[in-house]
């Protein structure tokens, strides 16, 4: 068997993931489970850089918010109380919502962020241990980028999108499932590790993954995805 093979590679990367998360485990005693409400105001910016970051737990992402932001925080160690920062700008405002650095983990930790529909966004999304649900569909978004280390990403971009965007994944360890908008054109490049691809009302066309739509459609949706342990399933509208 040969040591530098694709697949051995992918594994060894994968076990290295998971003591890398475990490793941060401190003793910290858990406290009384918390939530914390947290907004950020609209202001008058043309669009918005969205990054998160979070080491391990749960982090739901939904549209609907009247402000830029409106989140829950849910945790029961006070090391774990998330940092928000926003730096506005008449142009593009910059929101990091990221976990402390010297985080204790234990007990539930989840996140619930809500983001307005309207505003123009580039969303950078960054988790090492958990589960991840995403739903973006009614979001105005430009640029997506998700690094997903070890644990499950559902992404559901179902909605009406009104300018192309482009959507980029990196896997680690874990299924990832995207669920695609219909009534515009997508195109899907999509390689996996150990796992495989499964594409469901989509065509294979010369190694992409297009619907009906793509190149008859004003709106493209592009979707990069790169898996590492795990199966990627791509549902099309």
């Amino acid at each position: 068997m040969l040591l530098n093979s694709p697949r051995i590679l992918i594994a060894a990367s994968g076990l290295s993931l998971l003591a890398l998360v475990g490793c941060r485990v401190d003793w910290e005693p858990d406290g009384p489970p918390r939530t914390e409400s947290r907004s950020v105001e609209l202001d008058k910016s043309e669009l918005v850089h969205v990054r998160l970051r979070m080491g391990a737990g749960e982090m739901r992402v939904n549209g609907g918010a009247t402000n830029l932001m409106d989140a829950e925080f849910h945790y029961s160690r006070p090391s774990l109380k998330p940092e928000v920062r926003y730096d506005p700008s008449s142009f593009r405002g910059n929101l990091t919502v990221e976990e402390p650095r010297h985080a204790h983990y234990g007990g539930d930790y989840r996140w619930d962020l809500r983001f307005n529909n309207d505003k123009p966004m580039d969303l950078d999304v960054e988790f090492g241990a958990g589960e991840g649900r995403l739903d973006l569909g009614s979001l105005a978004l430009r640029d997506v980028e998700v690094h997903m280390g070890v644990g499950r990403l559902q992404m559901d971009l179902r909605g009406t999108p009104k300018s192309d965007y482009t959507v980029n994944v990196h896997g680690g360890v874990g299924e990832a499932t995207i669920y695609l908008p219909s009534g515009v054109g997508v195109v899907a490049d999509a390689k996996g590790g150990i796992g495989g691809i499964n594409a469901s009302h989509l065509e294979n066309r010369d190694g992409r993954y297009v619907n009906t739509e793509y190149g008859h459609s004003k709106v493209t949706v592009r979707l990069n995805v790169h898996g590492g342990i795990g199966a990627i399933n791509l549902v099309g509208g």
